[in-house]
C-alpha cells in the first residue's frame, strides 16, 4: 500500500475555500431562484439545457449526461417538471424504448422569466467579484478541472467553447 500524500498547508487552504465557495454559491442561487419563481436550481438547469437543445428536446439518457443526474434523479426531476406543464416526455420516433423530454411553451416561459434574475445573481456573486483576469483564470482553471473530472462527457460544462449563454 502507497503512503497517503496529505495535503499541504496551502492545498489544505484552497481546497477548504473550494467547498465552501462552491456550497455557498449554489445555495445563494438555490434560494435567488425559490424566492423569484419558485423553482429549484436543479430544476431550472434542466429547463435551461432543453432550451438550448435542438428542438428542445433531449433523450432523458442525453438529459442525464448533460446535467450530471442519475436516471433516477432525473425522472423525479422531470416528473415534476411535468405535473407543472414544463416539461413532456414522449417515446422517441425511432426508438420505442427511448423517451425524449420536450420543453413545452410554458416551460420555456418560466425559464424566460426567471433567468434574468437568475443571470444577474450569477453576475452578483461570480463575476462581480472578480477582475476580467481573475474571471479568466477562473474558466481556465475549472476547464483544466472538468477535462480531468468529465473527460469523457458530451455534456455542455466539459466543452471549453462559448459558454457565455448558459448558467
Amino acid at each position: 500500500m502507497t503512503e497517503t500524500r496529505w495535503l499541504d498547508a496551502d492545498e489544505q487552504q484552497t481546497w477548504r475555500a473550494f467547498l465552501w465557495t462552491s456550497r455557498l454559491l449554489n445555495e445563494a442561487l438555490d434560494r435567488q431562484l425559490h424566492r423569484d419563481s419558485g423553482i429549484p436550481h436543479a430544476y431550472y438547469m434542466i429547463l435551461a439545457m432543453l432550451s438550448e437543445a435542438p428542438g428542445r428536446s433531449l433523450t432523458m439518457t442525453e438529459l442525464a449526461a448533460i446535467v450530471h443526474s442519475s436516471a433516477s434523479r432525473l425522472s423525479h426531476a422531470v416528473n415534476r417538471l411535468e405535473e407543472a406543464g414544463w416539461v413532456r416526455r414522449a417515446k422517441h420516433t425511432g426508438d420505442r424504448r427511448t423517451t425524449v423530454a420536450e420543453l413545452t411553451d410554458a416551460g420555456f416561459d418560466v425559464l424566460a422569466a426567471a433567468a434574468p434574475g437568475h443571470v444577474t445573481e450569477v453576475r452578483r456573486r461570480l463575476f462581480d467579484p472578480l477582475s476580467r483576469e481573475q474571471v479568466a483564470e477562473l474558466r481556465e482553471t475549472l476547464h483544466t478541472l472538468l477535462a480531468a473530472l468529465d473527460a469523457e462527457s458530451d455534456s455542455p460544462c466539459a466543452r471549453t467553447g462559448d459558454l457565455s449563454q448558459e448558467g
